[in-house]
């Protein structure tokens, strides 16, 4: 099975645990069954080869979400990358051709397209790979998974069946309604809309040729910044005449504000914190190594994080995203394809970060123009090079690093460490990343 994952936004709408860098899908929320926690992209990876051990999974994604990408599903994982948002349609058009020439996937083979991040259970993934046995018959053009309504959204679009079979042909569109005339349409067969699609790669390689001017998958990558944002829907599915419906009864939720997130949680308080006995619908989120006491109220969430502190009742957690868009502040934690960061403290001209660097794992060989940089090991031990020269490290040990000097840290075991970084410019920009081959010979 071919599967595309569609994972983009910044997911302002679980401020503070999601920021720029980190959308929600990556947050982790969820039980694992072994007793850890998990976010959606590693829930739906994890079950997507449990359905299918060999399935070819591709993840579109804009590049700020790779390293995130690598840290929680590893190094080795499939990506293509959005050179700029322009919407559904662009990125799936990209995603697939390079499957088509950088994963050797055939025309006539199926492909699953589907968001990365919806709460579902694993009938979902049964019926994705039904999908794409659909798909491979060759009897529709295009193949769609409805939802069916729990209630009528009017967050979604709807799609009309011409039946209320499991496997029908698609009527019509619908826009996303007002919650009245959605009920009409829930009485009529109606499905959600939920943007998760099958097609054979040729035909959509070839609708997109007609569309887009293009040679190959360098050629369309070189071009997106030029490409017009539009939806799968408006620029395929509702223009195609050979077109059915997979319907599917199963538990599908959409987990974009807190209100919904915290109704799909096991516990109502992750991290430290405790709730007063006796008060009710009451959620802490917390990432932070400090305690939350939440007395006296009801209906509440609090979720905090190095970003900050929100304090809402569940209905006025819809607001969120007017209020966050004012606020104008740093990432301060991040997940890398080697760790994590958090930045602890920032002046004019000192920042100090807690950096972690995964067992087996290093940062790039880089240096800086503008500052210096002191590490001090707080935990673990790996190796430190600078300038060429490699050095054992462990806890307690401190490494300076000078302005030009070429510099990384490769981890043995699990390490900890505090970087201080003093001078002029403090940020992303003053980076030089150099080619190198990394091994651990000499720990």
């Amino acid at each position: 099975m071919n599967v595309i994952l569609l994972s983009g936004g910044s997911g302002k709408r679980l401020w503070p645990l999601s920021n720029d860098v980190r959308a929600k899908q990556f947050i982790k929320f969820f039980d694992n069954g072994h007793g850890e926690k998990e976010s959606m992209v590693q829930r739906i990876y994890r079950n997507l080869k449990q359905i299918d051990s060999k399935s070819n999974i591709t993840i579109a994604s804009s590049k700020s979400q790779v390293s995130e990408l690598k840290n929680q599903l590893g190094s080795n994982i499939s990506i293509s990358i959005e050179p700029s948002r322009k919407d559904t349609f662009p990125a799936i058009v990209l995603a697939c051709e390079y499957l088509k020439e950088k994963e050797g996937v055939l025309d006539e083979e199926p492909i699953i397209v589907c968001p990365v991040d919806p709460n579902v259970d694993y009938q979902y993934f049964e019926s994705l790979k039904k999908l794409s046995d659909i798909v491979n018959t060759g009897l529709s053009n295009l193949v769609l998974m409805g939802i069916e309504p729990t209630y009528p959204s009017e967050k979604y679009g709807y799609i009309m069946p011409s039946t209320k079979d499991l496997i029908s042909k698609v009527l019509s569109f619908k826009e996303k309604p007002v919650a009245e005339i959605a009920k009409e349409y829930i009485a009529k067969g109606a499905l959600w809309n939920g943007g998760i699609f099958g097609f054979k790669l040729g035909y959509l390689l070839k609708k997109a040729h007609k569309l887009i001017d293009f040679c190959d998958y360098d050629d369309l990558f070189n071009k997106y910044e030029t490409l017009n944002k539009i939806s799968f829907d408006y620029a395929i599915s509702e223009k195609e005449t050979n077109i059915s419906v997979l319907r599917f009864s199963g538990k599908w939720e959409d987990l974009g504000t807190w209100n919904s997130l915290t109704d799909s949680l096991a516990s109502p308080i992750i991290g430290k914190g405790i709730i007063e006995n006796g008060s009710s619908g009451n959620h802490i989120i917390n990432e932070q190594n400090v305690p939350v006491l939440c007395i006296g109220v009801n209906n509440v969430i609090i979720a905090a994080s190095s970003e900050g502190i929100l304090v809402t009742s569940k209905e006025g957690s819809d607001k969120i995203k007017t209020y966050v868009d004012q606020l104008e502040s740093p990432v301060m934690f991040a997940e890398k394809s080697w760790g994590t960061f958090q930045i602890i403290d920032k002046s004019q001209y000192c920042l100090t970060i807690k950096l972690t660097v995964l067992k087996g794992n290093h940062m790039s060989y880089h240096s800086h123009k503008r500052r210096k940089e002191i590490w001090t090991i707080m935990s673990g031990i790996g190796m430190v090079i600078v300038d060429g020269v490699r050095r054992k490290v462990k806890q307690a040990d401190s490494i300076v690093i000078l302005p030009e000097q070429k510099h990384t840290i490769i981890a043995d075991t699990d390490m900890s460490l505090i970087e201080i970084q003093i001078g002029e410019a403090l940020d992303k920009n003053d980076k030089n990343k150099y080619s190198f081959v990394f091994n651990t010979e000499g720990l």
